[in-house]
């Protein structure tokens, strides 16, 4: 049967990743687990806060000056301020964690076999080391795919279609596929609302790599920061917004990955 099916062409090809890519995917995935732990505890301290009455009126939520607020918060039964006091030490050691794995993260790729493409990777706007290295760790090999729209189908970022006869709906995305990529995908597409420019940050991720690499992250802003506007103007929900950057995105990130593979990237 199998080989019938073979010669029938009606098998299609599953990707195995390596031991490499699956530790670092484990990697990547152990970070997202600590920061989740991070934002409940965070979540935890504001509920107990705000049941007791008291509501920050900074502008920036877990900043020092946050902090220095929480800490001058003296409550009246000591039961009540040993638990605010337990909880800020949770979020301390979660906050701790994260940034113990990012270290990680960031003295193992070197090491790691897909360690320039997702170098090239950050060149993008909004995608940082976390997001670079998050994509290629869950995906693997970007090339695999025949085209980007491929790839966006194995995200779950197209539309989810319901047609009958000759009428064509579309609904919401599918979701379907690896939901850690799509989710820092629309969180890096966030980026993508600010007007197109070349920031220092982003400057200093693009040094030392290839011309044609770093002109597929300006057109990719150009395009990606103007449909963003235009969309912004139709006056389409923010999340829709960011969504349809999301899935643009990954189609230049796709091109990045095929342009590393010519021989003068290479």
């Amino acid at each position: 049967m199998l080989a019938r099916l073979h010669r029938a062409g009606e098998l299609t090809k599953a990707y195995v990743p390596c031991l490499e890519d699956e530790a670092m995917r484990d990697l990547t995935r152990a970070r997202e687990d600590a920061k989740g732990l991070e934002k409940r505890a965070k979540q935890r301290i504001l509920a107990f806060l705000l049941r007791q009455g008291y509501r920050y009126s900074g502008r920036s939520p877990w900043s020092r000056a946050h902090f220095r607020w929480i800490a001058t918060l003296k409550r009246p039964h000591p039961a009540q301020q040993i638990v605010l006091q337990e909880s800020l030490e949770a979020l301390s050691e979660c906050r701790q964690r994260v940034v113990h794995l990012t270290e990680q993260i960031h003295a193992l790729l070197p090491q790691w076999r897909l360690s320039r493409v997702v170098r090239a990777l950050q060149s993008l706007r909004g995608v940082s080391l976390i997001v670079a290295a998050t994509t290629v760790a869950e995906v693997g090999d970007l090339t695999r795919f025949d085209s980007p729209v491929e790839l966006m189908s194995y995200l779950g970022l197209v539309p989810s279609e319901h047609s009958s006869g000759g009428k064509t709906r579309r609904g919401s995305i599918t979701k379907t596929g690896n939901g850690h990529v799509r989710r820092v995908l629309i969180e890096a597409a966030w980026a993508y609302r600010l007007p197109a420019r070349v920031s220092l940050k982003l400057q200093q991720r693009q040094e030392g790599l290839p011309q044609n690499i770093c002109a597929i992250s300006w057109r990719a802003q150009l395009r990606l920061c103007a449909r963003y506007k235009r969309l912004l103007a139709k006056g389409k929900a923010t999340q829709l917004i960011t969504t349809a950057i999301a899935r643009e995105l990954c189609a230049f990130m796709w091109a990045i990955a095929m342009a590393m593979k010519t021989p003068e990237t290479a």
